[in-house]
């Protein structure tokens, strides 16, 4: 039998430079030279570092499965030893992703986002990782009900024999810590009634009817984990390609249309998911608007062979601009709702410290 390769997109922001645009050279070089060392050991396979914004991106292929803790560890150290130099170089928020003083098995809970998946190789392994700033997990929500069950977007979906019977979606209740699982397209319309709700329930992967996994996001919600908001989470999603499943063509397609995600100035207001290249992915306006990266690889024997910079294509040129003019109308809001965050999502910001001084002032 096949031996099977495990991939994990682990991500924290660990410090931005400046404030929350972008990450400093010294810290990509740093996450590099661990990684390295543990490719050399034989821990990892394979790894490519990256950032979004201000968060520290590791991707790794290994053959230990997912939630190891041999690997989660090796994230976990390498944000350490990163933190420590973000604190050195003063940049600002350092290991604010952090949230707990010593590693205890498992990254998840502790503040880093967690995407994995364990799989046999097929005859060509493409695959996409998405990777979000200034946003929260739901923001993969409408892209992955497009990719995977929207004929309209994936045109795989019929008149590809092997696509044809549809996909299965694990969906995260992440208040109430829940699953659900729903098959589509025959139970299409239960799962809009809960993913339409992108605050409350996650798409957290997507498998093929035959349980082949397809797609998998970090579901982490910072401000749940630590009851405080100590920025947004910034997501990563993986989603396998071609052979069965959604084209790359059809995996892009849905963020062609910048749709509105909640996140971008601390991390209490809509705006458009801005799909750029990655040297693009450094928001500023406003600390956004919100952006998304997207890299290709070809994993052969467990080698990331790219990656290919996806939305570094002039055919995305009207999304950023739809998003720019998008952003727009929401600053025009100002502190106003819609573009603010309703109430009940504000509760894990600053907000409630000013509300309980206007208390104060009650007669």
């Amino acid at each position: 039998m096949a031996e099977k390769i495990t991939l994990s997109v682990i991500k924290a922001d660990i410090g931005g430079y400046v404030g929350h645009s972008s990450s400093h050279p010294q810290i990509l070089d740093k996450a590099k030279d661990l990684l390295a060392e543990a490719k050399a050991k034989g821990i990892i396979v394979d790894f490519y570092v990256t950032n979004c914004g201000d968060d520290l991106e590791l991707i790794m292929t290994h053959t230990k499965g997912v939630d190891n803790q041999e690997i989660h560890k090796l994230a976990w150290d390498t944000f350490v030893a990163c933190t420590q130099l973000a604190k050195e170089l003063k940049l600002y928020g350092a290991g604010q992703d952090l949230l707990a003083d010593a590693f205890s098995g498992n990254v998840k809970g502790m503040g880093p986002g967690v995407a994995e998946m364990e799989f046999v190789e097929r005859k060509s392994e493409p695959v996409v990782i998405f990777m979000g700033d200034k946003c929260a997990p739901g923001a993969w929500n409408f892209p992955l009900f497009k990719i995977f069950a929207d004929p309209f977007n994936t045109i795989g979906l019929i008149i590809d024999p092997t696509m044809h019977e549809g996909f299965k979606f694990e969906v995260h209740d992440i208040k109430k810590d829940e699953n659900f699982f729903l098959s589509c397209p025959e139970e299409m319309y239960d799962l809009l009634v809960l993913i339409g709700s992108c605050e409350n329930y996650i798409i957290k992967a997507v498998y093929k009817k035959d349980g082949e996994i397809a797609a998998v996001s970090s579901t982490q919600k910072l401000a749940l984990i630590a009851g405080r908001y100590v920025g947004k989470d910034d997501p990563v999603l993986i989603v396998r390609a071609q052979a069965g499943l959604p084209a790359i063509g059809e995996i892009l397609e849905p963020f062609a249309f910048p749709h509105l995600v909640s996140g971008w100035m601390r991390g209490s207001h809509y705006g458009p998911l801005m799909p750029v290249a990655q040297r693009e992915a450094n928001p500023s306006r406003f600390d956004g608007p919100p952006r998304v990266i997207a890299l290709g690889f070809q994993i052969a024997q467990g080698m990331l062979i790219g990656p290919r910079d996806l939305f570094d294509d002039p055919a995305f040129d009207y999304a950023r601009k739809e998003a720019n003019r998008i952003a727009n109308f929401m600053r025009a809001h100002g502190p106003f709702e819609p573009h603010r965050l309703p109430l009940e999502e504000m509760e894990y910001t600053t907000l409630p410290e000013v509300l309980k001084r206007i208390s104060e002032k009650r007669k």
